[in-house]
């Protein structure tokens, strides 16, 4: 188990209700989805979930003792961190998960180690750089020429091809590979790109998927989610393995 590589997964947040006739309160859950463990399990990795925390030595602790950061999807990413001062329903946020992703993208990245993250995790990692998101995607005007896609709720198989920008990160990790298909499950997108980035993929519609820093060797994030479908899509799997072969 030792020449497996400790990745740090950013842990779920859920608030929990307690049934009526229970007179106490439940804590909120906090874990990790099994798919996407899985994933770093089936190619080698170790994954370690980070607690919800924001002691900044606890932090310091895991971003020593890990060597890459992995970040699921899950709920909206606050308009408020990038100066949006519109109403937003706060039932779509989660503002502990803000705080501590900032903080470990931040600690990940200053030590240069490698950084992988699926949908909510790509928009958190743009927020991280500066950049901005589009809460709404529903409402894009698409591409010339084409229509939007279905865009939510499709996990277990392709909803749409991805085109692939040559030469970059993503594209090394697919092998050269410049049309893939990937599911999708999100009503948000990357707008405004943070500062060092660049979009490596989007869909046909014209719906960013894909950003990377290519200033660090590592640094990556999908708006799919790779962890339901690298089964059964070669491509997913690619991703999976390069993640962990770049933090072995």
């Amino acid at each position: 188990m030792t020449a497996r590589p400790l990745v740090a997964v950013a842990p779920r947040w859920e608030e929990r209700k307690a049934p009526a006739h229970f007179a106490d309160t439940l804590a909120p859950f906090e874990g990790s989805a099994h798919d996407f463990v899985n994933s770093l399990t089936s190619f080698g990795a170790m994954p370690v979930t980070v607690p919800m925390t924001e002691d900044e030595d606890l932090v310091n602790g895991y971003v020593d003792l890990c060597a890459g950061l992995a970040i699921p999807g899950g709920p909206d990413v606050n308009p408020r961190l990038w100066g949006d001062d519109r109403p937003y329903d706060a039932a779509l946020l989660c503002d502990c998960r803000d705080r501590l992703e900032l903080a470990l993208i931040k600690k990940f990245r200053a030590a240069h180690k490698p950084i992988f993250t699926t949908c909510r995790g790509t928009q958190i990692l743009n927020v991280a750089y500066g950049g901005t998101l589009d809460m709404a995607i529903e409402r894009r005007t698409p591409r010339p020429g084409t229509a939007l896609w279905r865009h939510t709720g499709i996990l277990s198989t392709p909803a749409h091809p991805v085109e692939v920008v040559p030469g970059t990160l993503l594209a090394r990790c697919l092998g050269g590979v410049g049309l893939v298909q990937a599911n999708s499950s999100h009503h948000c997108s990357v707008l405004e790109l943070g500062d060092g980035l660049v979009q490596s993929a989007q869909a046909t519609d014209g719906i960013p998927e894909a950003i990377e820093d290519p200033a660090e060797k590592f640094v990556l994030g999908v708006q799919w989610h790779p962890e339901c479908t690298w089964r059964t899509v070669e491509t997913d799997a690619l991703l999976w393995r390069a993640f962990v072969g770049a933090c072995r």
